[in-house]
C-alpha cells in the first residue's frame, strides 16, 4: 500500500483531491465501494472500483482495495492525476436569459436542467460555462467561482443575480448574509398543507448516511447542522397536492426541499428526496396514471425562483424581480386543477 504524500513537491505525479469525506463515530463496517457510491455523484460501483484499483483511494493517508471495510472515523479521499474539472473553467456560448443589465451585476432567468457552476459529473453546459463565455473579467466569489453571488438548484428554475464588479460582489454577498434580500419560491409539494402559513426553522446539514441528500438536525444533534428558516404560504390546495409559496429566511443547499419534506410535505417530483412517488393519493389504477402524466410533464423537482430582491450595490435603491411560473410546472398546476374540479377527496 503506497503513502498519500501531496505535501511532497518532488513527487513526479502529483495527485489532486476530489473527495474528502470522515466516516461517522458509529460507522459499521461497510465496503469502501458501496461506502462511496452514496457520497459521489453519479458514479457507479465500477468507476469506484477503477479508482481503487489505480491506488487513488486513500484511507488515513493510506491507499486502499475496493474490499477495504470502512469504519467509524476513518479519513477517506479520493485522488486523481487531474485537477477536479471544477476548476478547469471553459467558455462556452451557451445562451442567458437575462432579465436585467448594468455595469455592476445581472439578474438571470436560469432553466431547468442547467447546473449553475460545474462539478460532480456536470463539467460543461453550466450556467459559469455561459458567464465566462460572454462576460470578461467576472470577479471570482470565495469559492472561486466567478461572478456567482448564490446558487439554486440543478433542476430548480429561477432567478439569480450575478456580480460584474469585486464591490458588487462584495456588496451583493453580504446581503445574502445577512438575510436582507428577499427570495421566494413557488413549490408544489405533496398533501393538503393544513395551516394556511407557517415557518420551519430547524438546522440543516449533510444526511450522515446519504451525502447526496440534507437532512434536519435537532435535539442533541443540533449542532451537526447551521440554522435554517423558512416561511411558507398556500396559494391553492389540489387536492392530494398543495402550491404553496416559500420565502427564504437563510440560504442553505436544498433548503426548501429539506424542510417541506420535514413537516411531511416532500415536493413534487423531487427525486433525491422521495417525491418521485406517489406520497398521497387513491389506490386507483387511474390515479396512478395522471400522476405519472404529471411528471412527464414535470420531470423534475416542482421548484421555481420566482422572486428575487436586493439592494443595488451602488444606487444602494432595493430592486425586486419577478418571473412567470415555467410552462412545465403550470402545466402540472392546469392539470391538478382539472383533476381536483372531478375528484371527491377525503
Amino acid at each position: 500500500m503506497s503513502e498519500y504524500t501531496p505535501q511532497n513537491e518532488e513527487a513526479e505525479d502529483e495527485l489532486y483531491e476530489h473527495y474528502a469525506f470522515t466516516a461517522e463515530k458509529g460507522q459499521s463496517p461497510l465496503r469502501i465501494d458501496k461506502y462511496l457510491m452514496n457520497f459521489v455523484e453519479n458514479a457507479t460501483r465500477s468507476k469506484i472500483q477503477a479508482a481503487a484499483k489505480s491506488g487513488n483511494i486513500f484511507v488515513n493517508g493510506v491507499a486502499v482495495k475496493s474490499n477495504y471495510k470502512v469504519k467509524g472515523n476513518d479519513v477517506i479521499k479520493v485522488l486523481f492525476a487531474h485537477p477536479p474539472y471544477e476548476n478547469l473553467l471553459v467558455g462556452e456560448n451557451i445562451p442567458i436569459d437575462i432579465v436585467y443589465e448594468d455595469d455592476d451585476l445581472l439578474v438571470v432567468n436560469k432553466p431547468a436542467g442547467m447546473v449553475v457552476h460545474p462539478g460532480h459529473g456536470n463539467y460543461s453546459g453550466t450556467l459559469i460555462n455561459a458567464l465566462i463565455y460572454h462576460f470578461d473579467n467576472l470577479p471570482e466569489n470565495s469559492s472561486g467561482r466567478p461572478g456567482l453571488v448564490h446558487r439554486i438548484d440543478k433542476d430548480t428554475s429561477g432567478l439569480l443575480v450575478v456580480a460584474k464588479t469585486e464591490e458588487a460582489m462584495a456588496y451583493l454577498s453580504l446581503q445574502f448574509a445577512e438575510k436582507t434580500s428577499e427570495r421566494e419560491y413557488v413549490a408544489i409539494v405533496w398533501g393538503n398543507v393544513e395551516e394556511e402559513e407557517g415557518t420551519v426553522e430547524g438546522n440543516i446539514g449533510r444526511h450522515p448516511k446519504n451525502r447526496l441528500q440534507n437532512t434536519v438536525f435537532f435535539g442533541d444533534d443540533e449542532d451537526k447542522g447551521k440554522p435554517a428558516v423558512t416561511h411558507y404560504k398556500v396559494i391553492e390546495r389540489l387536492g392530494y397536492v398543495t402550491l404553496v409559496s416559500c420565502k427564504l429566511e437563510t440560504g442553505r443547499t436544498h433548503q426548501i426541499r429539506v424542510h417541506m419534506k420535514h413537516i411531511g410535505h416532500t415536493l413534487f417530483n423531487d427525486e433525491r428526496y422521495g417525491g418521485e412517488r406517489i406520497l398521497k393519493g387513491t389506490t386507483f389504477t387511474k390515479y396512478k396514471q395522471f400522476v405519472d402524466n404529471c411528471f412527464k410533464i414535470l420531470p423534475r423537482q416542482a421548484l421555481h425562483a420566482k422572486t428575487l430582491g436586493f439592494e443595488h450595490p451602488r444606487t444602494k435603491e432595493f430592486m425586486r424581480f419577478n418571473t412567470d411560473i415555467p410552462e412545465d410546472m403550470q402545466q402540472c398546476i392546469a392539470k391538478w386543477q382539472h383533476y381536483v374540479k372531478h375528484q371527491e377527496f377525503e
